[in-house]
């Protein structure tokens, strides 16, 4: 089946299941258009949660590259001298 026969598939059994509950008196709140406005609201909920992953997983990205730059200069400091005098000590040989 195509993806339009099982949508519509879907639409209608929601409208029967909709209409049999609001002939028991239970509700007269799912139909499809309910059902869509609810589905468009948990679509735009979860667009907003996966930016905020994002922005956390982005924020999370620049901390490490600063914390590396900061060990690669801290040891670049430290380093330095060592190297330093080691190229010292074999010109001096």
């Amino acid at each position: 089946m195509n993806t339009k026969k099982l949508m519509n598939l879907a639409l209608e059994s929601v409208d029967s299941l909709g209409f049999q509950l609001d002939q028991m008196g239970i509700t007269n709140r799912l139909n499809r258009h309910n059902l869509a406005a609810f589905l468009m609201t948990e679509q735009k909920r979860l667009e907003g949660e996966w930016d905020s992953l994002q922005a956390k997983a982005d924020r999370r990205r620049v901390q490490l590259d600063q914390f590396s730059q900061l060990i690669e200069s801290r040891a670049g400091a430290l380093l330095g001298p060592v190297r330093n005098r080691l190229n010292r000590l074999r010109t001096s040989q």
